[in-house]
C-alpha cells in the first residue's frame, strides 16, 4: 500500500544544521528522518483482569472487599470482560499480527508503542474490527484535520471527516508529523510520553479499551530502533482506571457473565451503587493485585519508567517501595497523575528486591491497583522474573 504524505516542511527537523551533521552523544549518527508506519486494528477481545486467579499482592485468596470486583454473580459481572484493544500487523491486510517482544509484555491491555524521534512522520493504517465506530486521537504531534480523530462541530466536511469515526469494517490512514514541539522541551529527558486513544465517543470508547502509548526521543539522542541512548530499559505503567459501566460492551458483559440475565438502571450504574462500584476497575495496565507481570530490571541500570491515567475522575499516586527516581528534576519516590496525564521518572536502582508499586490513593489500593517490580542483582545472569 502506498501513503501519498503532504508534510509542511517546516515541521520537518533535518539531520544537518547549518552544513554540520549532528552527532549524539556516542558519537553514533542519529537516524535520519523517517516516515514511520504502523498498521493498527481496534480488535474485541475478551480479558481477564486477575488471570491467576488470586491476589499476588498478598498471597493469599480474595478479601471481602477484594471480591466485591472479581467474583461474578445475579449481580455482578467479575474479572473477566470483553474489550476492545489496540493491536498491530505486519501490513494492511490486517492477517497477520506482529507478536509482542517480551519486555513489552508488561503493556497488557494498551495498545502497540509508536515510536519516532524529532523530525519523523508517524502514519497509522487504522482498521476497525470493532462493533462501534472507532478513531485514534494522538496527544502531542502534528496533525490535521483529516487526521484528528476526534468529531465535532468544527466547519469541515469530505475528506476531514473521514478520520472522525471509522465504522466497523472500515480503514483511514492517519499521518502525524513530529516537529520539535512534539518532543522532549528544555530540561526534559532524552524522551517523553504521549499517547492516542478513540475520541469518537471518548468516555466509552477509552473505557472499552481503545488507548495506547507513543514515545518520542530527541533525534541526537535517538538509536537506530528510536530508543534513547542513554537508557537500558523502559517501562510503560497507565494506571487504569477502567469504568466498566460505561464500556461499549456493558449490556453483552451482563448477559455472558453475570449468572443470572439482569437489566442495570441508571441509578445502579452510578459509582456508589454496589452494581456500579463493582464495575470500576482500578488496574494497572489492565490488571488487578499484583497480576501485571514484567517489570523486571537490573541493579546500575538507567531505567526510565514512563506513566499514564485514565479518562475517569481520577487523581492517582504512583509510589515504587525500594528505588528513588528522579522526576522533573526532583528526587522522590511518589508522584501524582491526574486524569490522562503523562510522566516521566527515571531510576537507577541500587536495591535489588521485590518491591511494591502501587496507587497510594486508599481505594486504588484496596481496589487492586498495586503490583511488583523486580530489581535484579548487578551479577545475577538468570532469575523469576515474578
Amino acid at each position: 500500500m502506498t501513503n501519498r504524505i503532504v508534510v509542511p516542511a517546516a515541521l520537518l527537523l533535518s539531520s544537518v544544521v547549518g552544513g554540520c551533521e549532528i552527532l549524539g552523544a556516542s558519537g553514533e549518527s542519529p537516524p535520519a528522518p523517517a516516515t514511520r508506519t504502523y498498521y493498527v486494528a481496534a480488535d474485541e477481545v475478551v480479558w481477564d483482569y486477575v488471570p491467576s486467579g488470586m491476589d499476588r499482592i498478598t498471597g493469599h485468596e480474595f478479601d471481602d472487599y477484594a471480591r466485591l470486583f472479581v467474583e461474578g454473580g445475579p449481580d455482578r459481572i467479575g474479572k473477566v470482560y470483553k474489550k476492545a484493544i489496540y493491536r498491530e500487523y505486519t501490513d494492511d491486510t490486517f492477517t497477520q499480527r506482529v507478536p509482542r517482544a517480551p519486555e513489552w509484555e508488561h503493556l497488557g491491555m494498551l495498545g502497540p508503542l509508536l515510536r519516532a524521534a524529532v523530525g519523523d512522520t508517524i502514519v497509522v493504517v487504522f482498521r476497525n474490527n470493532a462493533s462501534f465506530p472507532a478513531s485514534l486521537h494522538p496527544h502531542g504531534v502534528f496533525y490535521t484535520k483529516e487526521s484528528e480523530g476526534a468529531p465535532s462541530d468544527d466547519g469541515t466536511a469530505g475528506p476531514d471527516k473521514a478520520d472522525d469515526g471509522v465504522p466497523t469494517g472500515g480503514t483511514h490512514t492517519y499521518v502525524w508529523p513530529v516537529p520539535e514541539r512534539a518532543g522532549p522541551a528544555e530540561g526534559d529527558p532524552s524522551s517523553i510520553l504521549w499517547m492516542y486513544h478513540s475520541h469518537v465517543n471518548e468516555a466509552a470508547d477509552v473505557n472499552s479499551g481503545l488507548m495506547a502509548p507513543m514515545i518520542v526521543t530527541r533525534r541526537d539522542e535517538a538509536t537506530a530502533d528510536l530508543t534513547p541512548k542513554d537508557v537500558d530499559r523502559e517501562l510503560i505503567v497507565s494506571f487504569h482506571e477502567i469504568d466498566e459501566n460505561v464500556s461499549h460492551y456493558l449490556e453483552e458483559n451482563l448477559e455472558i457473565y453475570a449468572t443470572e440475565k439482569k437489566t442495570v438502571s441508571e441509578e445502579e450504574r452510578a459509582f456508589f451503587d454496589p452494581f456500579g462500584f463493582s464495575n470500576f476497575m482500578e488496574s494497572m495496565n489492565g490488571f488487578l493485585f499484583g497480576d501485571l507481570q514484567g517489570l523486571t530490571v537490573r541493579e546500575g541500570e538507567r531505567v526510565r519508567w514512563y506513566l499514564m491515567a485514565n479518562t475517569n475522575f481520577e487523581v492517582h499516586a504512583p509510589h515504587w517501595h525500594g528505588n528513588t527516581v528522579v522526576l522533573n528534576r526532583m528526587r522522590t519516590d511518589v508522584t501524582d497523575l491526574q486524569t490522562m496525564g503523562m510522566q516521566v521518572a527515571d531510576m537507577v536502582p541500587d536495591n535489588p528486591g521485590k518491591w511494591l508499586f502501587h496507587c497510594h490513593v486508599k481505594d486504588h489500593l484496596k481496589a487492586g491497583m498495586q503490583a511488583h517490580y523486580t530489581v535484579l542483582p548487578r551479577d545475577v545472569e538468570t532469575a523469576n522474573q515474578d
